[in-house]
This record gives C-alpha cells, sequence and structure tokens, in this order.
C-alpha cells in the first residue's frame, strides 16, 4: 500500500508551479483512494496518469474548494461515462448536508430525469460510525481538527488516523496550532503529514513551521510537511529543524 501527493501546495497554489494539497492512497488490489478531492484534482490527478475512473473512493476532510471543489466534475464524469460507477463518498455526517447544500447542488443538481438530482445520484455515501469507517480491510479513525471559526462556531473538519500492517499514519489535513490536541496521535503514529504555513504573514487559521519547530524532537523526526506556499519554501529548511522535510509534489510513501 502506498500514500502518495497529488500535490502539496496551499488553496491558492498555481498550478503550473503545484496542486492543491489532496493525496491518493493505492491499495495492494489496485484500488485507489482519494483523501480530499480539489478543485484542481483532475488536474493532478492527470499528471500522476489518473483519472476519474482509478477512483474507487473518496474521502472529504471539510468544504473548502481545494479539498471538496472536485466532487463535481468526479460526480458528472463518473456519472456520464459509458460504464457508469459511483465512487464511494466518505465524509462526517455532520458536513453531508451542507456538502450537497451549499457546495454542489448547484451545479450537479442540474441532471435530466423527473426529479432535481441528489448526492447519492452520483456517489455511493457510506457510512461512517463513531468517526470510523472501512476502506480495504483498513480502519481509518476520523480527528477532529480546529482549522477555522464560523462565528462562535468551528467549521466541522477532520484528519485521519489509520494503521496498516507496517505502520500509523495520522494526516492531520487543515488545521490550527494545536499539540495538545493531537498529543495521543502525535506519540503514537510512525508517520504524520502536518499542514505548513509558510507565508511571510502567519495565517490564523494553518500551523506556521515556526509553531511546528518547537514541537519536541521525537515528534518531528517522524514528521512530514505539506500545504505549504510553494514560492516562499526555500526560505526555510526543515532538515535543519528537525522534520523529514518537505513532501514534493508525486512523492510517495511505502505505508
Amino acid at each position: 500500500m502506498k500514500l502518495q501527493f497529488l500535490g502539496t501546495g496551499s488553496a491558492f497554489t498555481a498550478i503550473a508551479d503545484n496542486f492543491q494539497s489532496n493525496m491518493i492512497i493505492h491499495s495492494d488490489n489496485g484500488t485507489h483512494f482519494l483523501v480530499d478531492c480539489g478543485s484542481d484534482a483532475r488536474h493532478s490527478m492527470q499528471a500522476l496518469g489518473f483519472t476519474h475512473r482509478d477512483v474507487d473512493g473518496v474521502y472529504i476532510s471539510h468544504l473548502h474548494a481545494d479539498h471538496a471543489g472536485g466532487l463535481e466534475w468526479l460526480g458528472f464524469t463518473s456519472h456520464f461515462d459509458q460504464s457508469p460507477r459511483k465512487p464511494k463518498l466518505y465524509v462526517h455526517p455532520s458536513l453531508i448536508k451542507r456538502l450537497w447544500e451549499h457546495v454542489l447542488s448547484g451545479g450537479l443538481q442540474s441532471l435530466e430525469g423527473p426529479h432535481p438530482a441528489r448526492l447519492s445520484d452520483f456517489y455511493e455515501i457510506m457510512p461512517i460510525t463513531d468517526d470510523h469507517f472501512t476502506w480495504e480491510g483498513i480502519d481509518f479513525q476520523l480527528i477532529k481538527t480546529i482549522h477555522i471559526n464560523n462565528g462562535p462556531d468551528i467549521a466541522p473538519s477532520y484528519g485521519l488516523y489509520f494503521t496498516t500492517t507496517k505502520k500509523k499514519i495520522f494526516i492531520t489535513t487543515d488545521t490550527r496550532f494545536e499539540p495538545e490536541l493531537y498529543k495521543l496521535y502525535f506519540e503514537q503514529a510512525d508517520l504524520i503529514f502536518h499542514d505548513c504555513d509558510t507565508s511571510v504573514q502567519k495565517s490564523e487559521v494553518h500551523a506556521h513551521f515556526f509553531e511546528l519547530a518547537t514541537l519536541p524532537a521525537s515528534i518531528k523526526a517522524k514528521m512530514w510537511l505539506y500545504h505549504y506556499h510553494s514560492h516562499s519554501v526555500n526560505t526555510f529548511n526543515p532538515i535543519e529543524h528537525g522534520f523529514q522535510g518537505f513532501v514534493q509534489k508525486g512523492q510517495s510513501f511505502d505505508i
């Protein structure tokens, strides 16, 4: 099983330079699973030789366009394929209604038929019970992250923690610097992939490189950084600070 980064950039990365921070897991059975499907997913997938037909399932961590904006493309192209097949969709129950009504329905509901289309016309919505789901025999645990506030409420956003036959992996997706919240997963994981802001002016909704640099050496030694601003990445040296490094576009990891 391998985890490959379709891109490693922030929401505003230029396609010519990098792609948004979406990932694809390749199972030993030849199936493929997307971790987020942003608005440039069709380009980043094509760059690595994949199409919509290769996607067995997709997990959506939260509703920003760089993580969910490609679902209209994936849904339509799968639906109108000569051999139509619904990709499996894994999304936290608190996000399903919002995903359809606020992200996808404006385009996807315009489908010829006796009634307006629904999310289930395009995707096989998979159950998530007690913040867990299973794909290819692997148990994935959703980890609530603190990314952005909508007024007084924290917008729902979830990272992933899972164990294969070889490794324990923690993917934060988008999060602020919250080391105490993730302490257990930091300590247990063999590989950590952490959201990392490298902008000159620190964002309030992403963990910044210099914040992450304050983590214990034992944690940084198993941590890879992604979701960075590629134009500023040369300003930072993750190896000197004890990290594994910045993940590169297309880089894959044996998990």
